[in-house]
């Protein structure tokens, strides 16, 4: 019989440092933002990146543990729902001659952890000695993203030198006071939320081989299996814990009792096996090469791996949080962020993906209905922050650094995520020509937040519309008026509802009566809404080629920021929230974040001239921020800018810096920054037409590649600093690409060499 259980090679991170994030040794003050940045996660299942044996007593140091949509009332957070963490499955305690067998400083300073992020896993390695005992110790950790129930824990330890007796226990502990247990059998447990009724089944199979043989556990408690062993040098000791998680109604131990069989079927070498090809076919699809900056190669392959993992497109009764699986930060709740943020990368490279994430928001539909009527509106108005019903999840209130209890009026004044959320809804239109998702739900959605949106701009005697009382994405001012971002964004809005009836009323007509009329939708309203857009207020300046970013914006303090470089606090804490309100300061973009959404709206100079004006005001306090000034600058051709804001954003996760990401990482940081590669230094637009390319790669980035999906196509394209880009046709039919202006025909089989100064020699590549 082979000593060896699975083969080593699994425990073999791969060899491009570009795709590994490594850490050496232990340091406790960073352990919450490691356990962050090495989270795995299937869009299902998620546990962070804890070491991988506990000090001394069971659930002393727990892994925190996830599963999308297990939200519940628990009495914190102002009592609104939050996501729960489940009971985790990577206990594992040793004793060696009764001493604590863990990892830190002292007992372990070769201790090196890694996340593989093309095979999307977690590895260590580390020589521990204890008393007479050392040995080699390599684990590996994935939740699988073949089979999104399955999480695979393998240890394999080498013993060196000694003859030591040792103790494992393996358990699962730690789960959240919110879930009740509710059953315990042999390899299974059952939890229900308290409220929310939610029942989350874990089932495991753990066993212990040495030398090959599989040893029976000594001790089986309801959730632990105890082993003991003498060691010997040369001796292979090999620990498998395969574990399957349902969500569920009543079915919920039958669906995890099934996913473990299947798994143990398959064994641990076979789960790891269809884990890296299912990850293999993700990469061929979202990777994006970069030669010449490998700090850049690797914060663009950081990103697509979170983004990759934070979908799940089979559950579309689910979105994404604002740190995906990977931490409890704002309690799991989704924002805007997954439309503007998330989106376009899932609609360029996961369609099935960013379906999955609309329909979420077409199933909460009614409950954003519910908000706008109780707020005396029409239509739809989604919640701000929303969990699993889609019900209005901010809290009421949060205790500032000084102490004081603050209200939150985001929950009810920010309300350009009904824009948002119908932007995102066209965006994924447009990129894939998705009729179904249209004509059943994306429609509905594009026309209930228009007519939210026409009920809330007011009338007024001069004719024009104004939107009231509101709070824009720059969150420093609330209750302001006529803020540009929401007001151009609720304008475009309309109109995408007017074009979404037109587009139903020739394609679908049968559609259209049925819809309208469950809707109440006469001619006459849709007639009004075009009436409402044209007025609707917008505060450009034609004479200084501005738009104010709300009424009386200008006539406020301004603030000289560069006084304040250095600073490790946001804005509105070194300056104090009311001088702050008073002031110019600026959160995030807001003016720019409308630049970046909607530039035709800024014609002629007047994208340079907002840029100009509001960059210098805006004080980067929300971790959104500099991804789209990246974006806008990129696109504005200030490229050496545009990369300072690419590192910015990269090093909020990835470097120890101010923002804090103990709490999982920045998920919509991550897609701006693959925005900014993609849609900025690409210079990619989608259209209905042909997909734009108006390259312009940044100081140092020699070349760039990447795969696009569009239509039902998919196109290769690879740009390179001497001015030339190569697109290829991989699969699909003929369509168009429009290169600086330029389109031209791009057919399966038959590459397209641009050069980008002039055009002139346009070639096939055959």
């Amino acid at each position: 019989m082979s000593r060896v259980w699975v083969p080593e090679v699994v425990f073999t991170p791969t060899d491009d440092p570009t795709w590994r994030l490594s850490q050496v040794g232990y340091d406790p003050l960073r352990k919450s933002s490691q356990a962050s940045r090495f989270a795995v996660s299937n869009g299902f299942l998620g546990i962070r990146g804890e070491r991988s044996f506990t000090r001394g007593r069971r659930g002393a140091f727990p892994n925190a543990a996830y599963v999308a949509g297990l939200f519940d009332r628990t009495g914190e957070a102002g009592g609104v729902p939050v996501l729960l963490p489940i009971a985790d499955w990577l206990q594992v305690h040793l004793q060696i001659d009764g001493v604590g067998f863990v990892e830190d400083p002292a007992d372990a300073p070769s201790h090196r952890m890694e996340l593989d992020m093309r095979r999307g896993m977690v590895l260590s390695d580390c020589i521990h000695v204890v008393g007479g005992l050392r040995a080699r110790t390599r684990t590996l950790r994935l939740v699988s993203l073949r089979d999104r129930a399955i999480g695979l824990q393998l240890i394999r330890m080498d013993m060196l030198d000694g003859a030591q007796e040792v103790f494992l226990e393996a358990s699962l502990d730690g789960a959240h006071h919110g879930l009740v247990h509710r059953v315990t059998e042999p390899g299974l447990t059952l939890w229900r939320t308290r409220r929310s009724g939610i029942e989350i089944a874990i089932t495991t199979a753990p066993t212990l081989k040495i030398d090959g043989w599989t040893s029976a556990p000594r001790t089986i408690g309801p959730l632990r299996s105890v082993w003991a062993w003498k060691t010997q040098p040369g001796q292979v000791v090999e620990f498998q814990r395969i574990v399957s998680v349902a969500r569920a109604g009543d079915d919920a131990a039958a669906a995890a009792h099934s996913a473990l069989s299947r798994a143990v079927r398959r064994g641990p070498a076979g789960l790891v096996a269809d884990h890296e090809t299912a990850w293999s076919e993700r990469w061929a699809c979202s990777a994006i090469e970069i030669d010449g900056d490998p700090a850049a190669q690797r914060a663009l392959r950081f990103a697509a791996y979170h983004l990759n993992s934070a979908a799940n497109p089979s559950d579309a009764h689910v979105s994404i949080g604002a740190r995906g699986l990977t931490g409890s930060d704002y309690g799991g709740h989704v924002f805007w962020d997954t439309e503007i943020f998330l989106l376009p990368f899932y609609c360029a490279v996961w369609p099935e993906a960013a379906r999955a994430l609309l329909m979420y928001r077409f199933h909460t539909l009614e409950a954003a209905r519910r908000k706008a009527a109780r707020l005396g509106w029409r239509g739809a108005l989604y919640a701000w922050e929303s969990a699993d019903t889609g019900d209005e999840a901010a809290p009421p209130f949060s205790i500032a650094p000084d102490r004081q209890v603050l209200g939150i009026l985001t929950g009810t004044r920010e309300q350009h995520i009904s824009a948002d959320v119908a932007y995102g809804v066209w965006r994924y239109w447009i990129a894939t020509g998705d009729e179904g998702f249209l004509r059943e739900a994306g429609a509905e959605i594009l026309l209930e937040t228009a007519r939210f949106w026409v009920s809330r701009a007011v009338p007024e005697p001069d004719g024009r519309r104004q939107i009231r009382n509101v709070i824009g994405p720059d969150e420093y001012h609330e209750g302001i008026d006529d803020n540009a971002f929401t007001n151009l964004m609720a304008r475009w809005n309309i109109y995408r509802g007017i074009e979404a009836a037109s587009l139903l009323q020739s394609r679908w007509p049968r559609r259209w009566t049925e819809l309208s009329d469950q809707l109440g939708l006469e001619a006459g309203e849709i007639d009004q809404w075009r009436i409402a857009a044209e007025t609707i207020e917008t505060g450009f300046d034609p004479g200084a080629g501005l738009y104010e970013q709300f009424a009386g914006f200008f006539d406020l303090e301004p603030i000289d920021l560069s006084r304040y470089a250095g600073r490790s606090v946001p804005m509105d804490i070194v300056l104090g929230r009311e001088r702050t309100r008073r002031s110019q300061v600026i959160k995030q973009a807001d003016v720019l974040a409308l630049l970046a959404l909607l530039p035709d709206a800024f014609v002629e100079d007047a994208g340079k001239r907002n840029f100009s004006y509001y960059e210098p005001r805006c004080g980067h306090g929300s971790s959104l921020s500099t991804a789209l000034h990246g974006l806008v600058a990129a696109r504005l051709g200030e490229t050496d800018k545009a990369l300072d804001y690419f590192h910015r954003t990269a090093a909020i996760d990835l470097a120890d810096a101010a923002a804090a990401i103990g709490g999982g990482v920045h998920i919509g940081a991550l897609g701006g920054l693959w925005m900014t590669a993609i849609h900025g230094f690409a210079g990619v637009a989608y259209g209905e037409e042909a997909i734009s390319f108006a390259p312009r790669l940044p100081p140092g980035w020699t070349r760039m590649a990447f795969r696009l999906q569009w239509r039902g196509r998919q196109v290769r394209c690879e740009i390179e600093q001497t001015n030339r880009l190569t697109l290829v046709l991989e699969r699909g039919a003929s369509m168009t690409a429009r290169v600086e202006e330029r389109d031209l025909a791009l057919d399966t089989g038959c590459p397209l060499e641009v050069p980008l100064d002039g055009l002139s020699a346009v070639k096939s590549v055959n």
